[in-house]
Parts: C-alpha cells; sequence; structure tokens
C-alpha cells in the first residue's frame, strides 16, 4: 500500500473497552464514534433468545449488550473480558445456552456487532493495525494459539491485517507531541495486562521519528486489582475459608469455584449444569450452607456484570479519595463495607511488585538504565491507581511523567503507523 485513505484504521481491541481510530491522509486521526456518539465501546457480548432470529440466539456487544442484560439478566448471557483468554490453552470454547463459541467466533461476533455501531467505519478496509500486548493474560500462555484466534477472528475486515504492541502504538502516538529528541519509556496499564516499551524519538522530521528498543509485560493489570478486592469483600459471603464434611471428616472447601468468580472471563461461564450441580452438592455438605448459596445466587441471576460495577466505583473512588464504601446488593447478597485506599494497596502489593519488575524488565531489554529515560508516559485506565503512578514517580520523579488519552491513545497511534507506507516495519 503506497498511501493510506480513510480505509486504513487503528484498532485497540481491549479486555475492558473497544476503541478506532481512522488514519486519513493526514492531520490527526480521527477517533470512531459509536452510534454518532460515544468513543470508547465496551468489550463485551450479551447473548439472549428470541425465536425471531436465525438460530434462535441473538447477540449484541457494547454498550447495547449491557442494555439488554439490564432489561432481562435471568434470560441473559452476558460476557467481558474475553479477550484475556486468547492466549489461553486451557480455554477451548465457551458455552452459552445450548451452544459452545470458540474464541475466534466471540472476536468476529464482537467486531460485526462494533462494526454496525461504527456506522461504516469499518467497511471496505485496505489496512487495519490492532493493538496487542506485549505479553498475554492468562494461564498456561501459547503465544502462537493467541495469534491463530487473532488471525481467524480478523480475516475478512481488511485487506492487510498488522498486530503492533499497545504501548509502542502509545509511543509513536506521544512522539507526535514531542519537539526535540527523547529516549521515551510508555507504559500501557489496560484490564488484562501492563506493558512496556522503551523508544528513542528522533527530532521532528526525522526520516524514522522512532525507534523502539525494547519492551516488556505482564499479565497483571485492572482485572486482577478487581480480583483483590472481590477476594477480600465478597468470596467470605459466598463461602470461601468455609467448611464441608466429607464422610466422618471436616474438610477445607477448595478454592476453585472462588478463584472462578472474582475471573471476569470465566464467572459468566460458570452458569452451566456441571458447575451449578457441583456447587449444589457442596451446599449440602458445607458447614455454612447459605454462603454457598449465595455463590449459587449470584451464578444463577447473572450478577457479574452489576458486581463488576460495584468494584469498578470503588476502585474510581479510591483513585481520588482516601476511603470509600463498596457496595454490591443482588439476589441474597447484601454487602457493604468502607475500604480505605491504604488497605487496597496492601491488597494488590504483591501485583504492584510484579509491574515494577517489568519495568525493570523493560529497560534491561532496551540496554538503558533509569537516568537515561528522558520522559516516562502513563496510558490505560489502571494508570490512574495512585499505587501503580507511584511506581513512576519514585522511581523517574513527578518532572518526567506525562500522562493523558488513557483510553485514547493507543487507538491514535495505531491510526498514525497505520498511514505509514509500509506498517510491516512496525508489526509485533
Amino acid at each position: 500500500m503506497t498511501a493510506t485513505t480513510h480505509r486504513a484504521i487503528g484498532l485497540d481491541f481491549g479486555t475492558t473497552n473497544t476503541v478506532a481510530a481512522l488514519a486519513g491522509d493526514m492531520g490527526e486521526p480521527a477517533l470512531v464514534r459509536i452510534d454518532g456518539g460515544e468513543q470508547v465501546f465496551r468489550t463485551a457480548l450479551c447473548f439472549w433468545h428470541d425465536e425471531d432470529v436465525r438460530g434462535g440466539l441473538a447477540v449484541e456487544a457494547g454498550p447495547a449488550a449491557i442494555r439488554e442484560y439490564l432489561e432481562f439478566p435471568s434470560g441473559s448471557r452476558f460476557l467481558q473480558s474475553f479477550k484475556s483468554v486468547a492466549a489461553s490453552a486451557s480455554f477451548d470454547t465457551a458455552p452459552v445456552f445450548d451452544r459452545r463459541f470458540r474464541f475466534e467466533e466471540l472476536g468476529r461476533l464482537f467486531l460485526e456487532k462494533f462494526a454496525v455501531h461504527a456506522g461504516g467505519a469499518l467497511d471496505r478496509l485496505d489496512r487495519i493495525v490492532v493493538g496487542r500486548p506485549v505479553v498475554w493474560a492468562g494461564h498456561r500462555l501459547d503465544e502462537a494459539l493467541a495469534r491463530r484466534r487473532y488471525d481467524a477472528m480478523f480475516a475478512g475486515f481488511a485487506r492487510e491485517v498488522l498486530y503492533v504492541y499497545e504501548p509502542l502504538a502509545a509511543a509513536y502516538g506521544h512522539a507526535s507531541t514531542l519537539a526535540e529528541p527523547a529516549t521515551l519509556l510508555v507504559a500501557d496499564f489496560g484490564g488484562g495486562t501492563s506493558d512496556f516499551s522503551v523508544v528513542r524519538v528522533a527530532e521532528p522530521g526525522a526520516a524514522r521519528r522512532c525507534v523502539p528498543l525494547g519492551h516488556a509485560g505482564v499479565g497483571i493489570a485492572g482485572d486482577r486489582f478487581d480480583a483483590r478486592i472481590v477476594d477480600r469483600l465478597v468470596l467470605p459471603f459466598l463461602g470461601k475459608g468455609g467448611r464441608y464434611r466429607s464422610f466422618d471428616k471436616v474438610l477445607d472447601i477448595p478454592d476453585g469455584h472462588f478463584a472462578d468468580v472474582s475471573d471476569w472471563s470465566k464467572l459468566a461461564l460458570m452458569r452451566n449444569r456441571r458447575t451449578l450441580a457441583e456447587l449444589d452438592r457442596l451446599r449440602r455438605s458445607a458447614i455454612d450452607p447459605e454462603a454457598i448459596g449465595r455463590m449459587i445466587a449470584l451464578i444463577e441471576n447473572e450478577l457479574g456484570f452489576p458486581l463488576y460495577d460495584a468494584v469498578g466505583r470503588l476502585k474510581r473512588t479510591l483513585s481520588t479519595a482516601e476511603h470509600a464504601v463498596f457496595s454490591f446488593h443482588g439476589a441474597d447478597i447484601a454487602i457493604q463495607a468502607e475500604v480505605a485506599r491504604a488497605d487496597f494497596e496492601t491488597w494488590i502489593v504483591d501485583d504492584l511488585a510484579r509491574i515494577a519488575s517489568a519495568v525493570d524488565r523493560a529497560l534491561a531489554n532496551a540496554g538503558v538504565a533509569e537516568r537515561d529515560i528522558d520522559r516516562v508516559f502513563l496510558t490505560g485506565g489502571t494508570s490512574l491507581v495512585p499505587a501503580v503512578r507511584a511506581i513512576f514517580t519514585e522511581r523517574f520523579g513527578p518532572e518526567r511523567i506525562e500522562s493523558g488519552g488513557e483510553l485514547t491513545s493507543i487507538a491514535h497511534g495505531l491510526a498514525l503507523i497505520a498511514r505509514q507506507p509500509d506498517g510491516a516495519e512496525w508489526m509485533a
């Protein structure tokens, strides 16, 4: 492709949100507006039975998926954070009512609905540049499997599909705002992963403005912080830490089902006959059967989204206040607790240490020291968590820290790369 047109886009397919930007020929890329309004599209799907739809199973994505779920939660299947299983060899298919969907099928359904709500912005594309994490989230990671799934998901959406590290895209976009050369560290904190790129930025007008020096990442970000909150505030009400009777013994309840409740990509999938039967057997043998009954009610009543919403409200409030109230009500569950920011930071201390170690690896891979970094650009929703920002202010000093476009900077950078004659040189 020798020149770009409005048929080239950058797409930030995120764990929590998805954003697209039109490349254009010049000037700033234009963020795609959803149904003519918002620029951020929730990465979520909702399924429900509808006999007027071919196959009898209707589906929506983004804000429309949330509206459908809120209208009829008990008759829906609401899936979110499914990007986090893209590289997981342990994930096969997601059960949705009496059907099962592979990752690439979920992804394709999501893209098709996104395209509809994008008002034709994704039609007849020459090139689509898609962001991807440096290190994938999940267990039993398989990089090649993630690539095959992405290839199948995006097949047919454009004549050319390129994949670029998400922090590298943010670096490319941020470089366009710099008036002088710099060695730049970009930290991108999303829902599933925290990713880092070190880039040497040349002076404006240079033949090649950005030269990647090194990258690193870790499968820890906003969703992991959410899991810590659920573990501390919710799971004790659902039986975690409890015991059950097995013949003449009293044993600790295994953690397996509790781990799934705190994982947004797995919670909705627990509403299946086998899991509910296992939980019912556990309820009948538990020392505290009412607690297990509350877990069953959470699953049967599809309360994953309101739980996610309550956790998100707490996290956002603690980003600007020292104390906040966690409040969640649904079915037979009523939880209200005051949480101090200091307590939350204690819950995530191990995660923060692993994030800091990934920063060390990025610098080492780039062959630079902390003193060599001129600027640090923080982006992604989780970058707003004070304890996360402190990792960088303490190491690099507040004067070197910049941030902005937390939900849109990656799409903006991807679109700038999409207009380059040879976008392949940016391929991850």
